[in-house]
């Protein structure tokens, strides 16, 4: 009887050692699905990071390009008035004579279509 004691005392601290192994397995197992996790996590921020500065890049080489549009209209703009107010000055003094000889030096005609009563 004391062998089949034995025997069942092997086999129950067999069983606990397996246990334990278990155990320990199953929260080795657990720690590395949370450094897993862990490492994805970083590794998400990371990329995440990653493509926001380049979005910035991109957005700021866009936006830049436009403020330089805006910047030569702007230029393109203040030149064009800059040339209508010289030709403005350069050409006022002959047009007033031009317009005023015409109002004011009045030779009357008889129009062509114009029939005397008879």
């Amino acid at each position: 009887m004391t062998s089949q004691s034995q025997g069942i005392q092997q086999l129950l601290q067999a069983e606990k050692r397996a246990k334990d192994k278990l155990e320990e397995a199953k929260k080795r197992k657990g720690k590395r699905l949370k450094q897993a996790k862990e490492e994805a996590t970083a590794e998400i921020d990371h990329y995440r990071l990653q493509r926001e500065k380049e979005f910035r890049n991109k957005e700021t080489n866009v936006m830049g390009s436009q403020g330089n549009f805006s910047a030569k209209i702007e230029e393109q703009t203040t030149e064009a008035i800059r040339n209508l107010t010289s030709s403005y000055h350069k050409n006022m003094e002959s047009m007033m004579k031009k317009l005023l000889s015409t109002i004011c030096d009045i030779s009357p005609e008889i129009h062509p279509n114009f029939r005397p009563a008879v």
